[in-house]
């Protein structure tokens, strides 16, 4: 209830300071009308995709479209809010400096406790809140499809001689059940095959939670070609289907096996807690890959390093494919088997942030994970976390666009 009353009362806030600064902005009744009816009609929308969520179900169009509404209207809002709350805030310790300085007739004179509020700061708010709204609207209509390509030369001293100059090409985070336009999934499949990496893999989370998320999107994703060297998957922590309601025990395990079967219905081999060694040249690197593990105490922990790594010794080079970056510094750095290289995704980079290479790398999700978009080394080991191909949540990424990676191996 006490949740409740506070949300209610941050809504209302975030409303009547909204309200005081579009009112500023135009003496326009007509103009008023409009934006009382506009915010209502969202509102409305929100209310009512939020109202519809099924845990049955999951994830639908409509509740991430409601998701993506109330970031771009409120996000613009709440910063508007708090520049005329600071505003207010001057206002009234210029007041109370000026009641008690001022003379006793002036006093008597009924002027205004605290200065009129100042046209200009609300223009200035409405000015800066348009940059956040103008942004996230470009994410939820272009940004979640504009696919990048980030290219990464990494060295390694024990890299075996025949891998030198190997390529591969990582995928994580797909979401099938978030899209909605196969054309450009078609452009972004034929974008990861005009690569031409010797190796494909696929860090986790293939859907949202249901294995037929995949179902319309599965003949795109059937024309990824099957690369020299093979195209390898593991499962994240979505692709166990525990994030909706299931009416029994025997309907979440059909939906697993679902989810499991996809791998190999477009063409990739799907590890679990196993490895599979490339051969080249007379040489071998391994590739691991290994179940869900993520520190969180709300995300499952199946992920088996000891298992997936049978006879494979410490000094093979591997290649270690786990969903979860925080696996890295919990179990993957002091590892006895000495993994040189991990890959992961699920942060999505939050979907949201700011990147301008050699300026400025940030995202909320930074204060939650450590390593959470990009390549990052520590004790001569490297994690590579992949900013993730889909969406999920929210219909839009602002910031972070959609990544293909493109990683190719050197001998130091």
């Amino acid at each position: 209830m006490l949740q409740i009353l506070l949300v209610g009362f941050v809504f209302i806030l975030v409303e009547f300071y909204t309200y005081q600064a579009f009112r500023q902005w135009t003496k326009r009744r007509s103009f008023r009308l409009i934006y009382v009816l506009v915010s209502v009609l969202i509102l409305g929308y929100i209310a009512y995709g939020f109202s519809k969520f099924d845990r049955s179900i999951g994830q639908t169009h409509q509740s991430m479209l409601a998701a993506a509404l109330v970031i771009l209207f409120y996000l613009p809002k709440a910063i508007i809010t708090v520049l005329l709350l600071t505003e207010d805030a001057v206002r009234l310790f210029i007041g109370i400096f000026q009641y008690f300085n001022r003379e006793k007739a002036d006093k008597e004179a009924n002027r205004p406790f605290m200065p009129e509020r100042r046209k200009f700061v609300s223009q200035l708010a409405l000015g800066i809140a348009a940059i956040p709204f103008a942004s996230v609207l470009y994410g939820i209509t272009v940004g979640r499809y504009k696919f990048q390509v980030y290219k990464h030369v990494l060295e390694f001293e024990d890299l075996p001689h025949a891998f030198d100059g190997f390529t591969f090409t990582q995928l994580s985070d797909i979401h099938a059940g978030s899209f909605d336009n196969k054309e450009k999934l078609e452009y972004a499949v034929d974008l990861i095959n005009s690569q031409d990496s010797d190796l494909l893999l696929f860090t986790g989370d293939i859907v949202n939670s249901i294995a037929d998320e995949m179902l319309p999107w599965s003949d795109v994703f059937r024309k990824l070609r099957k690369h020299t060297y093979g195209n390898y998957s593991i499962l994240g922590n979505h692709d166990y289907g525990e994030y909706v309601k299931w009416d029994t025990e025997e309907e979440r395990l059909g939906n697993f096996k679902g989810i499991c079967d996809i791998s190999p219905e477009i063409g990739f081999r799907l590890l679990r807690n196993e490895c599979v060694r490339i051969e080249k040249g007379g040489e071998s690197i391994v590739v691991v890959g290994v179940e869900n593990w993520g520190a969180d105490p709300r995300f499952m922990k199946y992920g088996d390093l000891d298992k997936a790594t049978q006879g494979v010794s410490t000094t093979d080079f591997k290649i270690l494919m786990t969903h979860d970056p925080s696996h890295w510094d919990a179990q993957v750095l002091d590892h006895p088997k000495n993994f040189q290289l991990t890959l992961a995704g699920h942060t999505h980079g939050f979907q949201f942030g700011i990147e301008i290479p050699g300026v400025i790398k940030w995202s909320p999700v930074q204060y939650i994970y450590k390593q959470w978009a990009g390549l990052y080394e520590k004790m001569g080991k490297y994690i590579y976390v992949n900013r993730g191909f889909g969406y999920h949540a929210y219909q839009g990424r602002t910031g972070i666009w959609p990544e293909i990676t493109v990683i190719e191996l050197r001998r130091k």
